[in-house]
Order: structure tokens, then C-alpha cells, then sequence
């Protein structure tokens, strides 16, 4: 018998390794595959997109706000992965009755590496675990060391339109952000609530005016349209189009993101 407690502080108790898993959150179903676990996991969302194959070899169980429970209670999981952000605490519950849910919550680096650690642990993959966790503090190093002489920029990162969207504090997109030296105009803005809030981009000027507009690739398709119009209301910002994975999908993700940064600015240079 071997106990664990997951980054929601609860306690799971299980006879032997799960080796039965669905996975509801994208960024943890790369991580499991890229820790060795591909023959383990039975079942993800239709948001799961790496890698690619599995689209067709794993079962599609929904989203991650709408998961098909049924489904899921056929494929006789011994865990299921799910995130505090990404998955709804009802959702959460509902799915206890089937199997252990295994709750991350992910907001800074060390976060993310607690999850790897983790994982290496529950699923006896201790050495996987630990070499990818030495692989990212080589690359936060190097990546740190290559922002040390790059000026600081205030930016407004969207993730939505109709109604416009930011990303604001305690997010770990606002951790990549300030990784960045993005100094984030709606991190705990005081005009504004919560993690994720919507804004008024009319009044984006009086309320920090960014230097960076930062258009996400996911979840909303911005389009240039959208960059024209938030730009009307800015004194001098420039729209870049960034890829949302790499700010919002942690795990072994960030060492992709790490070299996709240095590529942003170099082209802000």
C-alpha cells in the first residue's frame, strides 16, 4: 500500500502503481507521455493535441469542462489527472465515484516541477521524472542568464474577445510573463476581480497603457482585425501574436518555451 498526497493537499491511497489513466488536461497528458507512460494512458479531451497520434490511439473523453462520464467509467481508469484550473471542483467530485482523481495546481515553475516529481513518483517513474526536472532548471538557468541585460515592457496579454479577456495575477501565465520581464498592466489590476477577467479595452490607456500586446493563439483564434482594434486605443503598442501553449502549458512544455521566448525578443529587440 502506498500513500501520496496531490497538490490539493488530498491523500490517495493505492494498493499498486495506476497504470490505468485518463488524463483531462492537455499540458499533463504531453508530460506523461514524455515521462514513458504512453501505454498507461487509456483516455483524454479532444484538447489533447500532443502528441498528435494520439488523437487516433486514445480514447476521446470530452473536454475538460465537459467530460463524458460514461465513457470514462468504460475505461476502468485506476487514476484520473485532472487540474484545479482546467477542471470544475464538480466535476472533480462526479468523477471520484469512479476511480482516485489526482488534482495539480500549477501556478509558478516550482509548481510545475512539484507536478514532475510527482508524477515520477506515483507512476514509478523516478528517473524520467528527475531528468526532465534537470533538463528544465538547466534551461530556466540559461534562459534567466539571456534575460538578464533585456529592458523590462508593460503588456496585456488576451485570451478571449467578444467579450475581450486577459490574463491577470496568480496565473501561471502571468508568472511566465513576469519570467519575461513583461511587467503585466492587469496583474491584480484594481478595477478589476479574479484570474482571468474581462476588460474594457476602451479604457486600456487610462489603465497602463502596454508597451506589448500580446494576441494568444489558444483559446480564442485572434485575427488581425482584432489587433487593429485593440491598437486604436493604446498611445504606441505593438500586437504580437503569441503562442499560447507556450505560456500556459507547463510540464515539459517549458523547455520548448524557454527557446520560444528568446525568439520573441529578438524579434521586440
Amino acid at each position: 500500500m502506498r500513500t501520496f498526497t496531490d497538490q490539493r493537499g488530498t491523500l490517495h491511497v493505492f494498493n499498486a502503481t495506476p497504470k490505468r489513466i485518463v488524463s483531462l488536461v492537455p499540458s499533463q497528458t504531453e508530460l506523461l507521455f514524455d515521462l514513458g507512460l504512453e501505454d498507461s494512458i487509456v483516455g483524454i479531451t479532444k484538447f489533447c493535441v500532443h502528441p498528435f497520434h494520439f488523437k487516433s490511439t486514445k480514447k476521446i473523453i470530452g473536454g475538460t469542462k465537459k467530460v463524458h462520464y460514461e465513457k470514462i467509467k468504460l475505461l476502468h481508469p485506476d487514476i484520473i489527472i485532472a487540474n484545479k484550473e482546467e477542471n470544475t471542483p464538480e466535476i472533480v467530485a462526479e468523477l471520484s465515484a469512479i476511480c482516485p482523481v489526482w488534482v495539480t495546481d500549477i501556478i509558478t515553475i516550482d509548481d510545475s516541477l512539484q507536478m514532475i516529481a510527482d508524477f515520477g513518483a506515483l507512476f514509478h517513474k523516478r528517473t524520467e521524472a528527475q531528468k526532465w526536472r534537470d533538463k528544465i532548471h538547466f534551461a530556466l538557468h540559461d534562459f534567466q542568464n539571456f534575460m538578464r541585460d533585456k529592458p523590462a515592457h508593460k503588456v496585456a496579454y488576451f485570451i478571449w474577445a467578444n467579450p475581450y479577456m486577459v490574463a491577470g495575477g496568480n496565473t501561471f501565465i502571468n508568472e511566465m510573463l513576469r519570467l519575461n520581464k513583461f511587467e503585466n498592466i492587469y496583474d491584480n489590476h484594481p478595477n478589476y476581480e479574479g484570474r482571468y477577467p474581462e476588460v474594457i479595452i476602451q479604457k486600456i490607456r487610462q489603465e497602463g497603457d502596454p508597451d506589448l500586446i500580446l494576441l494568444s493563439s489558444e483559446p480564442f483564434p485572434f485575427t488581425d482585425e482584432h489587433a487593429f482594434e485593440l491598437g486604436r486605443y493604446t498611445h504606441h503598442a505593438k500586437t504580437v501574436f503569441v503562442d499560447g501553449e507556450m505560456f500556459s502549458w507547463y510540464g515539459s512544455r517549458l523547455i520548448k518555451a524557454f527557446e520560444y521566448f528568446k525568439k520573441i525578443h529578438q524579434s521586440i529587440a
